[in-house]
């Protein structure tokens, strides 16, 4: 690749505040002008913010339209910045509002995503999202993110900008619910219910067992017959948008298979949880004019199918940060129920995989007791008004209410059982040596008969279905996901994942030297994943520790966020030890810690330093990272300044050595 620019990198940053300082007027000259009928009203102490679509209304029978709104409001930006308002909630505001084990769940599932069109910068935006939250990088290249078309081949459909938006705002919400889960996208060729039902039937034999549907169109005579065609999927959560126009069905959301999910306005608050939800005024709601009733709705005022099932946030006002380079080339703030589809999807996830011949929009009916139940808000004026009124108990505009934890979204029945497995935690064991890891579960039902299963096991090894025992011997060095899964006679389920270590015999490092590639930099960006213009030369103002280049992050003087990240392997067996070289010069003064650089390996924060640590020269940094031995993990450097004066932090001659 060409080398780095060497012209002087302050004429440049000063040239990026220029165009950013013209930029904000007219962003918001634009959301000033924007027709005040984008907006729907809003149920918390906001003001209503002016959004648009991102995809246009359907025109024609069986056409659907993507179901994100985007604040026009809020200028789209080069990185977050949380002390401009308002930037959006972020993974760690939806972990704690819905109490999610999102750091110890999820990992060997895969939560499909089923859009139209093609959004040609997926996968290097979904890396500015993870990267910007700390969160592991998921990519081609680790196993982790999969692009395909409606049939699962290669060559993908046209581009759209407002489907682009969608798929970007439906892989960060993914990913902030779960991380650990592996994301399979699936693009069909036009937004029509026929190629978007072959996308779903797709992304199930594919093997994924969460899928998620952002778009919806007007119910029709043909509905069940879709349902048949593309949603009849045991086994499987598929998640469905339940619409932006407030009262009102739409499909495939009134699909008797599907999990329906609502929309609220979410907000902090001083309670106990810490936060406060009501129904938002756009949430699709009602009585369906064709689908049947599932056996498990019990609601009395509608004969047929009743949306919505369950809800998570989706008002605009109390939106979520995306980020997206094809449409806006920025951060946004975006509502819409193609937020909470995807969230919920996520949910399911963390719950572990689906009883096989259950059908999961059946498990929180079966939990009502593990959801926040949704009292307040309204989308509009209906008999019997719970299908558009929120209150105690299912309501239409937010179902049975919002996750509180993943229990609600677990395997379950229609009786009411709940199977819990005890998660065993990470294991380690070495080639050759037999080992045996009893795995315990419990049913909430006395005198049930539980079935094991296990997924993921390393080479050798094997579950006993009757009595849960894990035995054998194992005979690959590596690192596994593990999913272990108990069953009862009714079909409810419980599930717990973990990783399985297998060292070497002996235990000596399975593959020693360097794990990081181009640590010097000298070799442009690759295979690290940087924000602009951090890969710089000498003569640009700074100077490398060695070779000609290295990486500049911050220096800007005015708020500002840098980041460097890379995947690495750190073989098993092995001692590992993380090196890098720092200088940090700045123009701030005092001991107070105005800019900062963070160092992460996975979610840990190895060190922070800041204009405080300022120094001539390089200074060499070392951190003992051998607990990740067997695992591939995110290293990350990211450093933020505030609105006065540059400091700049200059890395070089990064490695993690294992032996």
């Amino acid at each position: 690749m060409s080398p780095p620019s060497t012209r002087a990198r302050r004429l440049r940053r000063t040239l990026l505040t220029l165009i950013a300082a013209l930029a904000l007027p007219i962003a918001l000259l634009t959301a000033a002008t924007a027709p005040a009928s984008a907006a729907p009203a809003a149920a918390g102490p906001h003001h209503v913010a002016p959004v648009k679509r991102a995809c246009a209304a359907p025109t024609r029978r069986g056409q659907m339209a993507c179901l994100s709104l985007v604040r026009t409001d809020v200028a789209a930006r080069q990185g977050v910045h949380p002390n401009l308002a308002p930037s959006g909630y972020g993974p760690s505001d939806l972990q704690s509002a819905y109490a999610l084990p999102s750091s110890s769940a999820g990992s060997g599932q895969t939560v499909a995503i089923v859009d139209a069109y093609d959004d040609p910068n997926a996968e290097s935006d979904l890396a500015t999202y993870r990267s910007q939250y700390g969160l592991a990088a998921c990519t081609t290249a680790n196993g982790c993110f999969k692009k395909v078309n409606e049939t699962g081949g290669s060559s993908l459909p046209s581009a759209d900008s407002g489907w682009a938006e969608e798929e970007s705002l439906d892989l960060d919400m993914v990913s902030a619910v779960c991380p650990s889960c592996h994301i399979l996208l699936v693009e069909a060729t036009q937004p029509s219910m026929a190629d978007l039902g072959t996308a779903v039937n797709t992304a199930v034999s594919l093997g994924a067992k969460f899928v998620s549907n952002s778009y919806g169109g007007s119910e029709d005579s043909t509905d069940p017959s879709s349902d048949s065609s593309y949603f009849n999927h045991p086994g499987v959560a598929i998640t469905v948008s339940s619409g932006d126009s407030g009262y009102g069905v739409e499909y495939p959301a009134a699909s008797q298979y599907v999990t329906a999910v609502g929309g609220t306005s979410l907000s902090r608050a001083s309670n106990s949880r810490g936060w406060s939800e009501s129904a938002w005024s756009g949430a699709g709601s009602g009585c369906s004019s064709y689908d049947s009733k599932p056996s498990w709705q019990k609601d009395s005022g509608c004969a047929k199918r009743t949306v919505a099932d369950v809800s998570a946030v989706a008002d605009p006002n109390t939106g979520l940060a995306v980020y997206d380079s094809y449409q806006v080339g920025g951060w946004l703030v975006v509502g819409g129920t193609s937020a909470s589809s995807p969230i919920i999807a996520g949910v399911y996830a963390l719950g572990g995989s689906p009883a096989s011949g259950t059908y999961p929009a059946s498990y929180p009916y079966a939990h009502t007791g593990a959801l926040n139940d949704v009292t307040s808000g309204s989308n509009g004026s209906c008999s019997p008004s719970y299908l558009c009124t929120a209150g105690s108990g299912y309501d239409g505009p937010t179902g049975l209410g919002t996750p509180n934890g993943a229990t609600a979204f677990q395997g379950g029945s229609t009786g009411g059982n709940t199977v819990t497995v005890t998660n065993p935690g990470n294991q380690t064991s070495t080639v050759g040596t037999a080992v045996t890891l009893q795995i315990q579960a419990t049913d909430s039902a006395s005198g049930q008969t539980l079935t094991y299963s296990a997924t993921g096991l390393p080479a050798g090894l094997s579950i006993n279905s009757s009595t849960g025992l894990i035995s054998g011997t194992p005979t690959t060095a590596g690192t596994s996901n593990v999913t272990v899964s108990a069953k009862d006679s009714t079909g409810a389920s419980g599930s717990a994942s973990f990783t399985w270590t297998v060292n070497p015999v002996g235990g000596g490092c399975s593959s020693p030297g360097n794990k990081v590639s181009n640590g010097g930099f000298e070799s442009g960006t690759s295979p690290w994943t940087t924000t602009s213009g951090v890969v710089s030369a000498n003569g640009s103002g700074e100077t490398s520790h060695s070779g000609s280049y290295f990486a500049w992050l911050d220096g800007y003087g005015t708020t500002h966020t840098d980041s460097a990240t890379q995947s690495v392997t750190i073989p098993s067996g092995c001692k590992a030890s993380l090196s890098f070289y720092l200088h940090i010069d700045t123009s701030e003064s005092g001991s107070t810690a105005y800019d900062k650089l963070t160092v992460k390996v996975g979610s840990t924060t190895l060190a922070t330093y800041s204009n405080v640590n300022a120094a001539s020269g390089y200074t060499q940094k070392t951190f003992d990272v051998s607990s990740y031995a067997g695992q591939t993990v995110t290293l990350s450097f990211s450093g933020t300044e505030d609105s006065s004066l540059q400091t700049s932090f200059v890395l070089d001659d990064v490695a993690i050595n294992a032996s």
